[in-house]
């Protein structure tokens, strides 16, 4: 049923639609069907995950860069593309982005205000920015262990994370759809499959599974690639050990938060450096004064704690990463620690300031972090086999080199850091 009061929530209005019409309308994801859940299989060959879908993905987040109107335009191309070329997708954006783009497109586009239904409805997510729009997304995911596959076009300032160039969407999106889709398999016959249901907005024969797409098999050894990114787990505690929350849906979690890239506490806007007792694995390590402190993931490693001085770390590392910013010790030097080895930040008493920043994943905490209160941390565990919990699943584009263990981290950090460069050149 369609959800005329999310449309006028988002559109800010009382604004009814016609019920004949089914173009220009902002309907509730909640409508939607429930998520397809993707396997990831081990190759012998490659570090890389094969994703392999039980049935063609149907519910698609878009998400895109803020304030860049080139790359909304392109998410509109991308959008059209999708509904034209492939049968029985629904493409959901996020409220503000809904209400801004929905009267571009003869079709009706979904949205929902709470991650907790994105998590259920959303098969895969699509992000057309930098680093910052990718976090953005995994973020709307920070509460579960279950993330959708991310499918990301490099439109951003940093563009480490983003695996495609836009000018290869279209082919980008044929092969994140279609794998899993063997050579052989019933679901290319022309019948309908139990998993994909009819769209109420389209009348007549509907094609259903993956037999309508061009091309149709990518075969069983061109399933596309994911890198898992492993994520930490973030609580914060008062003195008496009990978990305290803030005031959005995300930080009102009852359990930990999931970051991709990286916890920080910082002295902020006070003028006196903070004092922050360390512990790891339980014991005290240190006493540390600094401006603050950073716990990332091998992901993280590349951004704030590369700046502060900390080591780079390939994804597929399972390790913790803490970096002093500006500690006063020069004795005090990064450290890299097993990703299951608990790491805990307390606030000390004998700090002058009484209360820390404390932010995941570039996102201010409402309410920081006070004298005696802790920052607790773990890595997040991804459970292995079958079924493949846990961590960011990243659709890889293809390496050029020929080498099938090729997992791009290499040429991509030579990208971004111009290793190997001449001196002078750039």
């Amino acid at each position: 049923m369609i959800s005329r009061n999310l449309h006028a929530r988002v559109l800010g209005t009382s604004r009814k639609f016609s019920r004949t019409a089914s173009r220009c309308e902002i309907l509730d994801a909640e409508s939607l069907p429930g998520r397809i859940i993707p396997r990831y299989l081990e190759s012998k060959t490659s570090d890389l995950l094969s994703l392999k879908w039980p049935s063609p993905p149907r519910n698609i987040l878009l998400m895109k860069k803020n304030r860049a109107p080139n790359v909304t335009e392109s998410l509109i191309e991308y959008a059209k593309h999708i509904h034209s070329n492939y049968d029985n997708v629904s493409l959901i954006f996020e409220p503000k982005v809904a209400s801004q783009m929905h009267k571009r497109f003869s079709f009706p586009v979904y949205t929902s205000s709470t991650s907790e239904e994105l998590s259920s409805k959303v098969d895969m997510t699509t992000t057309l920015g930098g680093d910052g729009t990718i976090l953005h997304a995994s973020s709307l995911f920070s509460t579960t262990p279950d993330v959708p596959p991310i499918l990301s076009f490099s439109m951003g300032t940093l563009g480490f994370l983003g695996e495609w160039k836009f000018a290869e969407f279209k082919r980008a999106f044929r092969e994140v759809y279609m794998s899993g889709a063997e050579a052989g398999s019933p679901l290319y016959q022309d019948q309908k499959h139990p998993h994909v249901q009819a769209n109420p907005y389209e009348s007549g024969d509907v094609v259903t599974g993956w037999s309508s797409v061009r091309g149709k098999s990518m075969g069983p050894t061109r399933s596309s690639k994911v890198l898992l990114r492993s994520r930490l787990k973030v609580g914060v505690y008062d003195g008496n050990g009990q978990r305290i929350s803030g005031d959005n849906s995300t930080e009102g979690a009852d359990s930990d938060v999931h970051a991709l890239n990286e916890v920080i506490i910082h002295r902020g806007k006070e003028a006196h450096l903070a004092v922050v007792e360390v512990f790891v694995g339980g014991r005290f390590l240190t006493e540390a004064v600094a401006d603050g402190m950073i716990i990332s993931t091998p992901t993280g490693s590349t951004a704030y704690s590369l700046s502060s001085g900390g080591s780079i770390i390939h994804p597929l590392v399972s390790s913790l990463l803490m970096t002093p910013i500006c500690p006063r010790s020069l004795s005090f030097r990064p450290l890299v620690l097993p990703a299951n080895t608990p790491i805990t930040l307390r606030l000390s008493e004998k700090n002058r300031g009484r209360e820390l920043e404390v932010s995941i994943d570039g996102k201010r905490r409402s309410i920081g972090v006070g004298v005696g209160m802790e920052v607790r941390v773990n890595g997040e565990h991804i459970s292995k086999g079958q079924q493949w919990i846990g961590g960011v699943p990243c659709v890889m584009r293809g390496t050029t080199t020929g080498v099938e263990e090729d997992d791009g981290w290499v040429g991509g950090l030579n990208g971004l850091l111009k290793f190997n460069y001449p001196f002078g050149e750039s």
